[in-house]
């Protein structure tokens, strides 16, 4: 084959073959993501036939990395990173150390050295960046409490992997490709000056970005807008994205994801974020999909037969040794149980990180091969798992708050418990009120509203500044992060006169619709929905109307259209129920 047409034919085979797989993992109800994955083994270089080029997909695969955390910044702002900061920097840190030290003990078993060790169990530290957001993506989970803690959970693992990158080759020069344990007589001076300089550039990138990147990257892409050329404006996103990232790397020496997630998250300033994420939305998708290919064709299947128990051990430090660990963490933290399984199935795979730094161990000589293999099986087959792991966690977190809801005691009228644990289960005194879940974008339209028509309401929310400033005004307000359940029976749910269900994520929206349901049966409901499959889901549940903001929108225009066209037209010409109407959140009362 001629050399340039390499590239040309691993975009082409990798994706034909991705689709084929994929749909292959569809068509029998497992997760794309299994089929992209086996379509990178079949081309990778220990399986027969085709051979794609090694050096070119970690690369491709490399730009699906940065767009995918340049559109997770586009949503993430710098206040939403610092609110998780409290769980995320000390949780991130705390679960790199249990998984260091599991590693360093199954090395142990296995008869390495210490420092092989060291580095085997830091490769099992660290989740893959596209795998955790992809299945936050996909359970519409990123936009809640329990996203924005793992999204910030994954920056503190990545500024960690910078560092650990940056220390890992003066560990080899101290100790010696041999493995010595004797310090060299400096090294804890180059030890302490490669974190102080580390620190210093990351800390100079943020500023970089925050003082320069603030101001320059929403100018330019507005002056692009003005021109009113959409190909030119897509090039400028993806010119902002791959260059900051490419500028962090270079420069200050911190990694693509890291620069590509800053740039995203100073353009999520500006009203052009939303463009910004529907233009490279097709691209990331693609470029992720390489990501899994590349990955799949890192994997050598025989080593799950040469080596099965080392295996199998590998496999079970990442999948429920770390993410136990996470888990604790996140409860010690005193939020839920289903925030810490949600956030312990997304960190219970590892990935791109893991990659680099077993590679990175094995050509300094301070991890063997054998150990480089263990770590690329157990992502590979971690990253298969977790699709798996997500579906387990969420019936596990149902039963678990069935079970608390069961056993929860009576609420005492005395003062047996403490204050604050009977306002948090006290129920409303409320009746013929709406409740309002959620006091976001939509949802503090609609508290606005009804304070002004001085409708009585209760706002049901998870965030505590938020909270704050409604009780501040007078707005009766309860915080989660108790059950859906727990919290519309304090809410008073069988004497509401309607519930609105204001939150983006359909899973959590679906179980406050079924569980008022329960409890209520003649309670008009209303929720949110951003497409066709989420209506259908609501629906099944029994919510009364679900209102998609793209109908709702067509409905509005059309009332400009001549001859005076009926706005319920528009259900009739897309089929939808006739339930989905427009509905006046005020007036009918």
């Amino acid at each position: 084959m001629p050399h340039h047409t390499e590239l040309i034919t691993l975009i082409v085979g990798g994706l034909v073959l991705a689709f084929v797989f994929g749909l292959i993992a569809q068509r029998f109800r497992f997760s794309p993501l299994v089929g992209y994955l086996l379509a990178g083994v079949v081309v990778g270089p220990f399986t027969p036939g085709f051979v794609a080029d090694q050096n070119l997909a970690p690369q491709l695969a490399e730009i699906g990395v940065i767009l995918l955390m340049f559109g997770v910044g586009l949503h993430f702002s710098f206040k939403d990173l610092m609110e998780v900061k409290n769980i995320a920097l000390p949780g991130a840190l705390a679960q790199i150390g249990i998984a260091t030290v599991l590693g360093m003990g199954l090395a142990a078993m296995l008869g390495w050295s210490t420092v092989s060790g060291f580095i085997f169990g830091l490769s099992l530290s660290t989740a893959s960046t596209v795998v955790l957001l992809r299945a936050l993506q996909e359970r519409h989970l990123l936009e809640t409490k329990q996203g924005r803690i793992a999204v910030g959970w994954l920056i503190v693992e990545d500024i960690a992997c910078v560092l650990a990158l940056v220390l890992i080759p003066v560990l080899a020069s101290i100790l010696g490709t041999s493995g010595a344990t004797e310090p060299a007589p400096v090294g804890a001076m180059a030890v302490a000056g490669t974190i102080l300089l580390t620190l210093a550039k990351v800390v100079a990138f943020v500023a970089f970005m925050m003082i320069v990147g603030r101001r320059v990257i929403p100018w330019l892409l507005h002056r692009v807008a003005l021109t009113g050329s959409r190909e030119l404006f897509l090039l400028a996103v993806l010119a902002v994205a791959l260059g900051v990232a490419f500028l962090a790397a270079e420069t200050f020496g911190v990694s693509f994801a890291l620069g590509a997630f800053f740039a995203g998250m100073i353009l999520g300033e500006s009203e052009l974020s939303h463009q910004a994420g529907e233009e490279i939305l097709p691209l990331r998708d693609a470029f992720a999909v390489l990501f899994f290919v590349s990955v799949g064709m890192m994997l050598d299947p025989g080593v799950v037969v040469r080596e099965f128990w080392p295996f199998l051990a590998t496999l079970a430090i990442i999948v429920f040794g770390k993410s136990f660990g996470a888990f604790l963490i996140v409860r010690a933290f005193g939020h839920s149980n289903r925030k810490a399984l949600t956030i312990s199935a997304s960190l219970a795979q590892i990935g791109e990180f893991a990659f680099i730094i077993a590679a990175l161990g094995v050509s300094l000589g301070l991890m063997s091969e054998q150990a480089q293999s263990l770590v690329l099986a157990g992502a590979i087959f971690s990253i298969l798992l977790n699709p798996f792991v997500f579906s387990g966690v969420a019936k596990l977190s149902a039963w678990l708050e069935a079970r608390e809801l069961a056993a929860a005691p009576v609420v005492p009228t005395t003062g047996e418990i403490p204050e604050d644990e009977r306002q948090a289960l006290r129920k409303t005194d409320l009746r013929d009120h709406v409740i309002l879940v959620g006091f976001g974008r939509v949802g503090s339209l609609l508290g606005e509203a009804l304070r002004q028509e001085k409708v009585p309401f209760l706002v049901i929310e998870e965030n505590p500044e938020v909270a704050d400033r409604l009780r501040a005004v007078g707005v009766e307000v309860l915080l989660g992060p108790d059950s859906p359940a727990a919290l519309l029976e304090a809410a008073n749910v069988e004497a509401a006169a309607r519930l609105f269900v204001a939150i983006p994520t359909p899973f959590e929206a679906g179980q406050y619709v079924e569980q008022a349901l329960k409890r209520n049966t003649a309670l008009p409901i209303i929720a949110r929905a951003h497409g066709d499959r989420e209506v259908a889901y609501l629906q099944s549940l029994g919510a009364d109307n679900i209102i998609m903001g793209e109908r709702e929108i067509a409905r509005a225009m059309m009332h400009y259209l001549p001859r005076g066209v009926h706005v319920d037209t528009l259900a009739q010409v897309d089929g939808s129920s006739p339930k989905l109407k427009r509905l006046d959140p005020l007036t009918e009362f």
